[in-house]
């Protein structure tokens, strides 16, 4: 089984988190993954990158705290706000309602909406460490 290596530490905000992810999985190629939670979906699906079509994989995130605490809910709250700055290509509704939800506690940070998409692909398994 493949095993890459995330370092928690690299990352500080949503910028540093894909560049942390360019890093670990796009190494080899000679472009760039974009600041985008569908591309990075899309890449874990394999087929470019570290990931080769449907292989078995183990991300092991270490100082997943840190990682934890850099895409929390302020840093989730920034990247709502921003989406509002352009409302006409997206669900202000829906993001009036993630905001809402941060606000009582109960929404997902950006680092939950990664762990997510991560334990959606079956041949990943994601380690913290």
């Amino acid at each position: 089984m493949k095993t890459l290596t995330i370092i928690g530490r690299n990352i500080s905000d949503i910028p540093t988190f894909y560049a942390e992810i360019n890093r670990v999985f796009m190494a080899k190629e000679d472009w760039q993954l974009g600041e985008s939670l569908d591309a990075l979906n899309d890449l874990l699906y394999g087929g470019y990158g570290a990931i080769e079509g449907r292989e078995k994989v183990r991300i092991v995130w270490q100082d997943v705290a840190a990682s934890r605490a850099a895409l929390g809910v302020e840093t989730t709250r920034t990247f709502l706000a921003r989406k509002l700055q352009r409302p006409a290509g997206f669900d202000v509704d829906a993001i009036g309602r993630q905001l809402d939800a941060l606000d009582r506690g109960t929404g997902q940070t950006y680092f939950e909406i990664i762990v997510e998409i991560i334990s959606d692909h079956r041949n990943i398994e994601l380690v913290f460490a």
